[in-house]
């Protein structure tokens, strides 16, 4: 176990909890930061091209309408049509609830081709310092990988650390769909690893994918990898604060309510995305079954009955993970509340033997990759309870129907 005192990330919690009262005196005061002017950004622009676009003298729908009349705009049209759509507004129908999925697919290869050629061009400006020159060439290279034409992004946003999600399997033909969410320090330069490749998120749901493949092979599963949220930079305030979880929750809530299909939901949260889950919860979706949590810094709530919601909720943390001796409290708006694998806590706790540590829960010949897996294809009675746990699996033909 790590000691408090030894560990400097939990010494950052402890002095961000210390401080409350002082950010609760600036927030109330009206202290603020002020924030530079900024261009519209590449996703905004093409938004807003499409609100004024039209195609064949037909006007566009409003791109923020909702996922079953944006399906019905697209359906109605040619495969030319979708297609001329793609290339015109990229980011903007990459991006777009209710656009087929496999439209998507291509329009963010096209959007992702345009911003690696922009980041190229930047990578020699001279206006830009070393740093920003090589910051350029990272991004270009990491665009270049995600525009593989094999590859299924769903969503991605240049601004900023950028956003990115990714399916792995078919999300137009899966029964089952899992959804990983990430938690801090998750950005379109981190989204895979070629070291520690299990700690990044296309790592994760990939490893996950495969898990759910080999556990049922005839059950047909997609698996997202959904960095599609700001998540905070490291651990400082915005990772002790529900800020990031607020909005992430809303994007997180959209996209489950836009997949195709009838197919049910589990969610695998990971680290600060349990508080995205956690914030998201009441607000989610019949179909979304099973939310799980690993390596756990609080679900915003004290006990699973304030998530408010009909999912089942499981947890779990491995014996060596740091994220056990942050403070389990709220004060002032820090912190994010009751421990999910505290008894009274009242979530289902599974096992996550062999995990390793804080970024371990989706190795392969994991306990908790296992879990996430038989809990992602509704295998519950496969599902390891932590020791002295076995009351994990009680009452299960009472819960929610998967």
């Amino acid at each position: 176990m790590t000691s408090f005192d030894s560990s400097p990330q939990l010494n950052v919690w402890r002095a961000l909890l210390a401080l409350a009262v002082v950010f609760v005196m600036l927030a109330t005061t009206g202290w603020t930061a002020i924030r530079s002017h900024r261009d519209e950004s590449p996703l905004r622009a093409s938004l807003s091209a499409w609100q004024r676009g039209a195609l064949d003298g037909r006007d566009l729908p409003d791109a923020e309408s909702s996922p079953h009349r944006l399906a019905a705009f697209f359906a109605s049209l040619t495969a030319r049509q979708r297609t001329r759509l793609a290339h015109r507004y990229p980011l903007a129908v990459g991006n777009m609830h209710g656009a087929p999925v496999n439209l998507r697919y291509r329009a963010n290869r096209i959007a992702l081709k345009q911003q690696s050629k922009r980041e190229r061009g930047r990578m020699h400006d001279e206006r830009l310092s070393e740093t920003g020159q090589y910051e350029a060439g990272r991004r270009m290279h990491r665009f270049d990988m995600l525009a593989v034409k094999t590859r299924k992004i769903l969503a991605f946003d240049p601004e900023g650390t950028g956003r990115v999600a990714e399916v792995f399997g078919s999300l137009d033909k899966a029964e089952r769909v899992s959804v990983v969410v990430p938690g801090v320090d998750t950005n379109v330069l981190n989204f895979q690893r070629t070291n520690r490749r299990y700690s990044a998120p296309a790592g994760m749901a990939k490893s996950l994918y495969k898990a759910e493949r080999a556990a049922s092979p005839g059950t047909r599963t997609a698996v997202i990898a959904w960095a599609d949220y700001t998540a905070p930079d490291g651990l400082g305030l915005d990772s002790a604060t529900a800020l990031r979880a607020e909005q992430g929750a809303v994007r997180l809530s959209a996209l489950v309510r836009s997949l195709p299909g009838s197919s049910t939901v589990a969610l695998a949260c990971h680290s600060y995305g349990s508080v995205v889950c956690g914030v998201a919860a009441h607000s989610l979706p019949s179909r979304v079954t099973d939310i799980a949590v690993a390596g756990s810094p609080g679900m915003r709530a004290e006990t699973v009955g304030q998530l408010r919601t009909s999912a089942r909720v499981w947890a779990m943390r491995d014996a060596d993970d740091w994220v056990q001796d942050v403070p389990y409290l709220e004060v002032g708006g820090l912190g994010h509340g009751a421990d999910p694998v505290s008894a009274e806590f009242g979530a289902r706790i599974l096992s996550a033997a062999d995990a390793g540590g804080h970024s371990g829960y989706f190795e392969p010949g994991t306990d908790s990759l296992r879990n996430f897996a038989e809990i992602g294809i509704g295998a519950y009675e496969s599902v390891r309870c932590a020791p002295e746990a076995d009351a994990c699996l009680t009452g299960l033909s009472d819960s929610v129907e998967a």
